[in-house]
């Protein structure tokens, strides 16, 4: 277990507005409200690409690629020319360059990155997405760039990983670090976040179900993980407190082939710059 401790990042809070906004609609209509919800569930927020990211982005090749299975389109980063190739995956409100100091790592290392903003992510046209585009894109990328080495996925990437090996993606290893579990566990925490009625989280699930079809369960980490055979290492902090800890030590425990490592006081978005992180992600993916 990795120990390390600076001060630990603060939850991303939801303005003021929002809730009260969602308050008085759940005065009215329980139906609209779990519609206003559904909104704001599946609109990431667009952030400015960080001084951090900005050499990645500029020396990346870079194009939009049609998804078919879904109907959208993403931006994708071809970044290095080597032939061996890693695909990487960033989380909700994430970029496709927000993995960079891993993706520096691996070119050193004689390896080349893809990578893609997700719908609605980053340069990807659209306003709204949900796992379910992240993983069509996956499989879509795999097809044409493909095959990859390797797959790194963080947060809301990390359950995608998870789910695109249990849907096909072929890969030899792969690490998730920060990444969520239980879908309803999810929902739950958005709708206490908005300070609404847990019962608002069950129509919620029930909204998504019945537009998508199938049960939202089956998207959850652990269940795809229960399936998965290659060698895994999931990385989560103690002090995360976007995802809890307790993800992924559950979908650890539901891996037949995985490592954990634990680190302390890097939150949900610094370890993705921990050079230990990094180093111990990067030697993994190696297998070194």
């Amino acid at each position: 277990m990795t120990k390390i401790s600076p001060n630990p990042e603060k939850t991303l809070k939801i303005p003021r507005i929002i809730i009260l906004s969602g308050k008085i609609i759940a005065f009215f209509s329980p139906k609209l409200v779990t519609l206003y919800a559904a909104k704001l569930f599946t609109t990431p927020i667009k952030h400015k690409t960080p001084k951090r990211e900005l050499e990645m982005d500029r020396n990346s090749v870079q194009q939009l690629v049609q998804i078919p299975a879904v109907g959208k389109q993403v931006n994708v980063y071809h970044y290095g020319k080597n032939k061996p190739k890693i695909l990487l995956v960033h989380g909700w409100s994430g970029r496709g360059t927000q993995l960079v100091k891993i993706a520096d790592e691996l070119l050193k290392s004689g390896y080349s990155t893809i990578s893609f903003d997700a719908p609605a992510h980053g340069k990807s046209p659209g306003n709204s997405t949900i796992m379910v585009d992240f993983i069509a894109s996956i499989l879509e990328l795999e097809k044409q760039f493909g095959p990859f080495e390797a797959a790194i996925g963080h947060s809301l990437g990390g359950m995608s990983v998870l789910n695109s090996v249990k849907s096909g993606l072929k890969i030899n290893r792969l690490a998730i670090i920060g990444s969520g579990d239980v879908v309803q566990d999810i929902i739950d925490d958005f709708i206490a976040k908005l300070e609404l009625k847990p019962s608002i989280a069950t129509s919620l699930r029930l909204h998504f179900e019945k537009k998508y079809g199938g049960s939202m369960d089956d998207y959850s980490a652990y269940k795809a993980a229960t399936e998965i055979t290659i060698p895994a290492l999931i990385v989560h902090d103690e002090n995360d407190c976007e995802v809890p800890v307790k993800a992924g030590i559950h979908i650890h425990k539901h891996l037949k082939n995985s490592k954990i490592l634990l680190t302390k006081g890097l939150g949900h978005r610094k370890i993705l710059g921990n050079q230990k992180v990094v180093d111990k992600v990067v030697q993994f993916i190696l297998n070194n």
